[in-house]
């Protein structure tokens, strides 16, 4: 037997309307309900208690969903039985309440629609990190490219870092004046604490430089993936971190594959190789100090301070090492070869890549979980390798094929076990204390 609504209430417009949570008060009798029922949120009887009362309702005044109630049945499941057991009629008037998430009863006129509004907020953020991947690998692409083109005419991989940081210095500089983002202050403490970043950033980017210049891309990017030996080994012996076996047997193929590869390598010389390893150490420390400068300031200003502060420590080398050079014959043989206008436009084109794939890199991994981070690393190598052999036609060995394969192998065994770890540490910080 359905409750029967002797004077429904009838609501012309009801602003995305729920039926609240229902209580018990004693303070007043009804004169609607004579019996001792009583409905409660847990659907349980109760006696002793006089009226049904709901809670303060809230109006949505901006929505325009209107809905027409009139004299519809009002059903309570579950409780005709016990109704028509009582032969109980109850007056009760048809309430609207506001339609916001999270009722405990979840009553929801707008379900059907909920569902959908997710699916489409998680189909945008997939969208929009799949594009920001896309960008992150296109532009490091781009940039180790133009870089190695440029190189080819204009061997002067220190005065090409500071451009590189100066073409990015000056983006920033732009961006900030523009409040895009809004320039984060930084204090001589904050400074302090960047500054050995910064260095280390400095040495890792001009020696990767060094390196790009005087050998194939494709091997320095072999070479460079070296660096996850290199932080374990920082973690292990400098920071006192005890490294699983796991990790360091996966690293092993890395260390196989590189020595593969570099014996057999068509371009290889001392001056790219012993730069290639230094860039890993540098960048070993870099990763260091920077687990130590927690500073709570975002990425993207972060990464503005560590170029400006890179930037002052790459200018004086530059000067010192190529500098008399540069004045000689740098600039007035590049000239020769390309013109100006494009030998300009190379230098700016590829500051700005290299400032805007390092942006991106940040920007990207703010969003993905470990494992995909590590993932992502991985297959940027591997573009960066293939489309520089297929680009400048590099021939390489068999042997060097092979090594390389088998160190980014390596380099992905690893970064998945290592993402793992820190996923089930999170979890475990993560989940309270029984």
């Amino acid at each position: 037997m359905a409750v029967s609504v002797l004077n429904p209430v009838q609501v012309p417009c009801l602003q995305r309307s729920r039926l609240s949570t229902l209580y018990l008060s004693s303070n007043a009798p009804s004169s609607s309900f004579s019996g001792n029922l009583v409905f409660r949120k847990n659907r349980s009887v109760v006696t002793g208690a006089s009226r049904l009362v709901f809670n303060p309702l809230l109006v949505n005044k901006s929505s325009s969903f209107c809905t027409d109630i009139s004299v519809n049945t009002l059903r309570f499941s579950g409780f005709n039985s016990l109704l028509k057991h009582h032969h109980r009629s109850v007056d009760c008037p048809i309430v609207c309440a506001s339609a916001a998430a999270g009722d405990a009863d979840g009553l929801d006129n707008g379900a059907s629609e909920r569902p959908v509004v997710r699916a489409e907020s998680s189909m945008q953020k997939m969208l929009t990190t799949g594009f920001f991947f896309f960008m992150w690998y296109f532009l490091n692409v781009i940039f180790n490219i133009l870089n190695k083109k440029v190189y080819n005419y204009f061997p002067y991989p220190y005065f090409v870092s500071v451009v590189h940081l100066l073409v990015g210095v000056v983006y920033c500089l732009v961006s900030w004046s523009l409040g895009l983002p809004k320039r984060a202050p930084i204090s001589k403490d904050l400074l302090v604490i960047l500054t050995p970043v910064a260095i280390c950033h400095a040495l890792g980017h001009v020696m990767s430089n060094v390196s790009f210049a005087a050998v194939a891309v494709s091997f320095t990017h072999t070479i460079k993936a070296l660096e996850p030996f290199f932080n374990a080994s920082a973690s292990q012996f400098i920071l006192g971190h005890q490294i699983p076996l796991s990790l360091w047997l996966s690293l092993a193929p890395v260390v196989i594959g590189v020595s593969m590869a570099s014996l057999t390598e068509l371009s290889f010389n001392l001056t790219g190789f012993i730069s290639a390893m230094v860039a890993n150490i540098a960048f070993t420390y870099r990763s260091i100090y920077s687990k130590k400068a927690m500073t709570g300031m975002d990425s993207t200003n972060v990464y503005a301070y560590i170029s400006i502060i890179a930037l002052i420590f790459c200018i004086p080398p530059a000067l010192l090492i190529e500098g008399p050079q540069l004045m000689q014959h740098g600039f007035t043989d590049a000239i020769a070869k390309v013109g100006l206008k494009k030998f300009l436009s190379d230098l700016f084109w590829i500051g700005m890549f290299y400032h805007l794939y390092n942006q991106l890199a940040t920007n990207t991994l703010e969003r993905v979980a470990p494992l995909t981070h590590a993932v992502g690393n991985v297959l940027k190598r591997v573009f960066v390798i293939g489309f520089s052999i297929v680009v400048f036609g590099n021939k390489i060995s068999t042997q060097t094929g092979i090594g390389t394969g088998i160190a980014i192998a390596g380099v992905a065994i690893y970064s998945l076990i290592k993402a793992n770890m820190e996923e089930e540490k999170r979890k475990s910080a993560a989940t309270p204390a029984s």
